[in-house]
């Protein structure tokens, strides 16, 4: 389990395939690390296989490929990280479980004011899932889901802190981003489904 807030931003250092997987050496600021921590990279929940000074490695199976974006890093790709929540840690953010539900592709950026708008096209089925003011994880961070400006379209409204401290900055049109809706959305979904095949 995760908040949403991003702890570091690490890059990408090496990637090779092994019997693990796509393995990636990430280079960060994170000390203390154990293997088999859990770790969310751009919002996708991975293992620490092996760690050192600055650096970390994991890797990503068959799985995590089909269902997110991790197949393009490359070295020197810019990562946002979070360590698991701690059970006495203030949750900050909202639950975010790590399960990248989809990949979205930002359709035009734009400055209002003293925030940083976002359009991004997602998934129909994530699209199902979103509300005004509702939570969304976008590459790992928590955000507020500001508008629904047409059908499939979630706007995100970004402030200066996020910018600066996480890879969000760097999004312009045609970008690709993990998104994973709110959880209790899904559970919610999931309860009425049987009602709602009988309207």
């Amino acid at each position: 389990m995760f908040t949403g807030l991003i702890e570091d931003v690490g890059v990408i250092e090496a990637v090779r395939e092994s019997a693990a997987g796509r393995e990636l050496r990430v280079k960060s600021a994170f000390s203390g690390l154990a293997e088999g921590e859990s770790i969310a990279i751009n919002g996708a929940c991975l293992t620490v296989l092996s760690r050192g000074d600055g650096w970390f490695t994991v890797a990503a199976v068959l799985t995590t490929l089909g269902r997110t974006d991790v197949a393009s890093w490359r070295p020197g790709t810019r990562v946002n990280l979070e360590r698991a929540m701690r059970a006495d840690a203030r949750m900050g953010g909202h639950m975010v479980q790590g399960h990248v539900d989809g990949v979205g592709v930002v359709e035009s950026t734009a400055t209002a004011g003293d925030a940083f708008l976002a359009n991004v096209r997602i998934p129909r089925e994530l699209f199902e899932l979103m509300v005004p003011h509702g939570s969304i994880a976008v590459d790992g961070v928590s955000l507020t889901v500001n508008e629904l400006p047409e059908a499939g379209v979630v706007q995100l409204s970004l402030i200066e802190y996020t910018l600066a401290h996480t890879t969000l900055g760097e999004l312009r049109a045609g970008s690709r981003v993990h998104v994973e809706a709110d959880v209790i959305g899904k559970y919610v979904r999931h309860l009425l489904a049987p009602y709602m095949a009988q309207v």
